[in-house]
């Protein structure tokens, strides 16, 4: 198959959130040649929302998603309220921002206040989601922005997001989203579904209905030594990434490539490395 396009990737923030601010880090980009950049909203509020709109602007950058909206699920009426301000709040910093899709990581069991699941009841905690997507989505429509929802790995259903499969994003957009208009769609974090035996099927079945608004890249290392923040760096692990690429593009992304990497590991190196690397492995490897 063809190499990637060097002029479709992003960098996810989150990469180098230990090393750099968020002005340095729309800095490396631009000197590393990335033309994409998808922040993080507590970096954002750290740096200021209109300043760094401003500065993404004056480098030239394109905002390829806003991490993130979700985490609906709640012990009760106030909270789940409460995550709906947030998560209006939360489109409309993507709005200012220019990003081309919010992304909504939808959360798990409902918490208590110290974190802790206070439910078993995973069905009911999708619904909340389910409820709250279609709440957000009539504040997100008008206003342009898309919500892209981001299936996580099982490991997560319990604490980040209850929706495991692109098979169950897909079904969520399917009921609340049927005119395919790209006001709700999904984003393919090879991370979360590269296991998936059906993850090639529903990737066409996304992209049939233009559903497909990010595309995370990372690897999967083993032994993975940390759940949350031993991701590896494309190439170092698993995950067969060209594969995946094609059946995006088959299926009719044409959109950014986003590297995503929660790495204690990387977090501890020099960040225009990380940069460096980033680069060269989306070259040769993805």
């Amino acid at each position: 198959m063809t190499a990637p396009d060097p002029l479709l990737l992003s960098l996810n923030t989150a990469t180098v959130r230990a090393q750099w601010t968020m002005d340095q880090i729309v800095e490396g980009c631009t000197r590393h040649g990335i033309r994409g950049i998808a922040p993080w909203r507590d970096q954002v509020a750290h740096a200021g929302l209109i300043a760094t709109a401003q500065r993404v602007r004056e480098h030239g950058l394109v905002v390829t998603g806003y991490c993130r909206g979700g985490m609906f699920p709640a012990v009760d009426a106030a909270g789940r309220r409460a995550a709906r301000d947030d998560n209006r709040r939360a489109v409309d910093e993507a709005l200012a921002l220019g990003a081309r899709c919010l992304v909504l990581v939808v959360g798990g069991l409902p918490k208590d206040a110290a974190g802790r699941p206070v439910s078993k009841d995973l069905a009911g905690a999708r619904a909340m989601v389910r409820d709250g997507i279609a709440e957000l989505l009539e504040y997100a429509r008008p206003a342009g922005m898309p919500l892209a929802i981001e299936p996580l790995h099982p490991m997560y259903a319990a604490d980040r997001a209850c929706i495991n499969t692109l098979a169950q994003a897909n079904d969520v957009c399917d009921e609340l989203a049927p005119e395919d208009d790209g006001a709700l769609g999904v984003v393919i974090d090879v991370y979360h579904v590269w296991w998936d035996p059906h993850l090639a099927r529903e990737i066409a079945r996304a992209g049939a209905h233009k559903r497909l608004l990010a595309h995370h890249l990372c690897d999967w290392l083993v032994p993975t030594t940390d759940l949350l923040n031993d991701r590896g760096m494309m190439g170092d692990g698993v995950i067969d990434l060209p594969r995946i690429r094609q059946w995006m593009e088959a299926a009719g992304y044409r959109g950014f490539h986003e590297v995503e990497i929660f790495s204690t590991r990387w977090w501890k190196t020099d960040p225009d490395v990380v940069l460096d690397t980033c680069v060269r492995r989306y070259r040769d490897v993805t």
